[in-house]
């Protein structure tokens, strides 16, 4: 039997990417979101201008590798969920027309894999929801603000936070469990108003401030900190604080969760 360390396309995550999923695919280079604060172009060393001007397949992808590796997952009774995507967006824009998130979905679940899919891309999501199940997958979106001119300047070509937030909605209705990464922090108390607006049908938050901006200097983290637990605490809302705020942590939160990937959050209580 092959050995996960064999397996490119299907990886272990690094650093704070590490910090939400155990394993990943990136299978889109660049996205089309237009995020003013978005660092992949930074780290990854991409041309911001080709960065922003759409997702497209990345040179070494390959359907029938992703095969094999996820055949590979299988044979090991991998149960973690493959997170769809750290340096892309899974529903960036021209998914619409691409459909190769719904391609790399339906191999992870022909293989018997779990899946969870982090996105700015709001509805667009909707059209993969067949492919979810309840006992297995989680669905996420990113959330910033309420407010949709400040999502317009910050998040240009992503959808707004109304429609992000009626995805989350519809697919817990649906039964799917649902988190939030509240990350990138720019404004802590748009922050604490996500979590109040939707706390009941979001299953779990990430919080993680902002970096590689001068707001990382300028926002008190120490009152945000305490702030954002207060009210996880208040409204028994399932959490992870990312490390880069876990220094302001004074003492461990009754809900706060030390994996991603468990089966129900309630039974970590």
């Amino acid at each position: 039997m092959k050995s996960l360390d064999s397996c490119k396309l299907i990886y272990p995550p690094k650093g704070q990417a590490g910090e939400y999923a155990k394993y990943a695919v990136n299978h889109y280079r660049g996205c089309g979101h237009g995020c003013v604060y978005c660092y992949v172009p930074l780290v990854t060393k991409q041309n911001r201008a080709e960065f922003d001007a759409g997702a497209r397949e990345r040179k070494t992808f390959d359907l029938d590798q992703l095969e094999r590796e996820a055949q590979v997952f299988a044979a090991h009774h991998v149960k973690d969920p493959i997170l769809l995507s750290f340096s892309t967006d899974p529903y960036a824009p021209n998914d619409v027309e691409l459909q190769l998130t719904r391609k790399v979905l339906t191999i992870l679940k022909r293989n018997g894999l779990a899946i969870t899919t982090l996105t700015k891309g709001g509805a667009r999501a909707l059209r993969d929801l067949d492919l979810f199940d309840p006992a297995t997958d989680w669905f996420a979106s990113t959330l910033t603000s309420l407010d949709p001119a400040i999502s317009q300047k910050w998040e240009r070509f992503a959808a707004l936070p109304a429609d992000r937030i009626e995805t989350l909605r519809t697919f817990r209705a649906a039964g799917i469990r649902t988190w939030a990464s509240l990350e990138p922090v720019f404004d802590t108390e748009a922050t604490i108003q996500i979590i109040r607006e939707t706390h009941t049908f979001v299953d779990l938050y990430k919080v993680g401030r902002i970096n590689y901006s001068e707001l990382t200097k300028r926002i008190d983290w120490q009152q945000f900190t305490h702030d954002v637990l207060a009210v996880l605490n208040e409204l028994a809302a399932f959490h992870y604080v990312k490390k880069d705020l876990q220094p302001f942590v004074k003492q461990p939160s009754q809900f706060c969760v030390n994996e991603f990937l468990i089966t129900n959050p309630k039974e970590t209580v």
